[in-house]
């Protein structure tokens, strides 16, 4: 994995698509990922994987990364709340 600033890439497009041929090359502003580069190949694989179900999808490697947070939810009835 590879990072670079904004202005490295603008600079040096030849060094970040070398290294997008290793992995994922992480392009930042002010200090915070905003763009990714992948390999076409790394693309395809990516968008071209089907998923045959929720478990295997929540299985996938790359989906650790991704920031996720629930809050518990109260549906209130007239009975009696459940949650």
């Amino acid at each position: 994995m590879t990072t670079l600033t904004s202005k490295e890439f603008n600079h040096e497009v030849g060094k970040a698509k070398r290294a997008a041929c290793q992995g994922a090359v992480f392009i930042t502003d002010r200090g915070k990922p905003t763009h990714v580069l992948l390999s076409i190949d790394e693309y395809r694989k990516m968008t071209q994987h089907s998923h045959k179900n929720i478990v295997e999808a929540l299985s996938m490697p790359y989906l650790s990364e991704i920031p996720f947070e629930t809050t518990r939810l109260t549906i209130l009835t007239h009975d009696k709340d459940i949650f």
